[in-house]
């Protein structure tokens, strides 16, 4: 079963395998590139957090053809969830015979699909690997470890991921450095978003004169102790600076709060979770996004929004030095501290992330064709929502 790497089939069947928003975003220009080149392709969904307002309304919204498959996994511990996911995602494999799977990013649902990918000997491509954090009391860097050392085609999406799984032992030629495929997306889904462009009207904002909050990462919303210092560094930035504070609150952070008898701090406005294409406009017309989503981090630099990243360490460097991004913890003192720095920020910084062609090479270098590398000197610079080539 499967393919070798650098085999030339006149026809593939290609298994692309997500479970999380996150995924589905990501994933999204690779799966319009199949579309494009009519390809014989499914998309596995696992339903990893299956909530239809975080996740399944987004093929929908996005124009994307609904998954072949929906193991409706749900929440569960790490183990228990990996472990069923693995489970599911075999018997779809044996069922339909893929040439390769695709998985992207650093959840369980990644490590599970390339686990039993590679256990049947389907040749493995992971999206956005060589991401590192350096903190292994994350369960994503974990994953993205195991999903980089099994798999046959590694998607790096800058030269410093690529130098990092090179420095880890893995040959050059299983590595192309394809650009990340957020930049296609967020270039794809800004078009789409036009029809939600009364989002600010509605909710009663005006662009640039609010600030845009996501919190939900287990590190943080988990602990007592950190969670209520980033809500204290809520309250802080909204004393020191007057502007309100938008949050689409996730599940997890809304459980957390009511669990731990936490309070939402004055000026921050608590909505529902909210499609991408309304979170994408919501993200480009913020003054400032404060966020412990990797994703959201890489979107706000594309998009030319100062960042301030709720977490101690991040596996999007490149955002650090080029100036979008400034890591804040959970210490309120810090939160508004980096907040006041980053306020004063003129956006202009480069686009480290690529050129918006990373779907196109992804199935490239699938098919077998040679992959030209996106060009990191001819970089994109991000200005408020527009991009100007160097």
């Amino acid at each position: 079963m499967g393919l070798a790497v650098g085999d030339k089939p006149e026809h593939m069947r290609i298994a692309i395998i997500l479970g999380t928003r996150p995924e589905i975003i990501k994933m999204s220009p690779v799966i319009r590139e199949c579309e494009r080149r009519g390809l014989d392709f499914f998309i596995l969904h696992t339903g990893q957090h299956y909530d239809f307002a975080l996740d399944e309304v987004f093929f929908r919204d996005l124009d994307l053809p609904q998954p072949r498959y929906n193991l409706r996994i749900g929440s569960a511990s790490h183990g228990m969830q990996t472990g069923r996911i693995l489970i599911g995602i075999e018997e779809v494999l044996i069922q339909e015979r893929p040439d390769v799977v695709l998985v992207q990013g650093d959840t369980n649902t990644v490590v599970a699909g390339a686990l039993a990918a590679v256990k049947l000997h389907i040749p493995v491509g992971h999206v956005e690997a060589g991401l590192r954090s350096y903190d292994r009391q994350m369960p994503e860097e974990i994953n993205r470890i195991v999903a980089d050392h099994i798999s046959d085609y590694l998607f790096a999406p800058t030269e410093k991921a690529r130098g990092i799984l090179l420095r880890e032992g893995i040959p050059d030629e299983q590595i192309s450095v394809t650009g990340n495929t957020i930049v296609d997306a967020v270039y794809q889904n800004l078009a789409l978003a036009e029809r939600e462009r009364d989002i600010l009207e509605r909710l009663g904002l005006e662009r640039g004169r609010y600030l845009l909050v996501t919190i939900h990462r287990q590190e943080n919303v988990d602990y007592k102790e950190r969670l209520d210092g980033i809500l204290e560094g809520l309250r802080l930035v909204y004393e020191s600076f007057r502007l309100p504070l938008l949050c689409p609150v996730h599940p997890r952070t809304r459980r957390r709060i009511r669990e731990f008898g936490l309070q939402w701090p004055e000026g921050v406005r608590v909505i529902e979770p909210v499609g991408y294409l309304q979170f994408l406009l919501m993200e480009r017309q913020a003054r400032l996004v404060l966020t412990d989503s990797g994703g959201v981090q890489e979107e706000a630099c594309i998009l030319g929004v100062p960042c301030v990243t709720l977490r101690d360490n991040t596996e999007r460097p490149e955002t650090l030095e080029v100036g979008s991004n400034v890591l804040a913890g959970a210490r309120s003192e810090v939160i508004v501290c980096r907040v006041g720095e980053m306020l004063d920020l003129t956006s202009g910084w480069p686009n480290p992330f690529g050129d918006g062609q990373a779907g196109k090479r992804i199935v490239d270098s699938v098919l077998g064709s040679e992959v030209v590398p996106w060009d990191m000197n001819r970089r994109t610079v991000a200005s408020r929502g527009t991009w100007v080539m160097e």
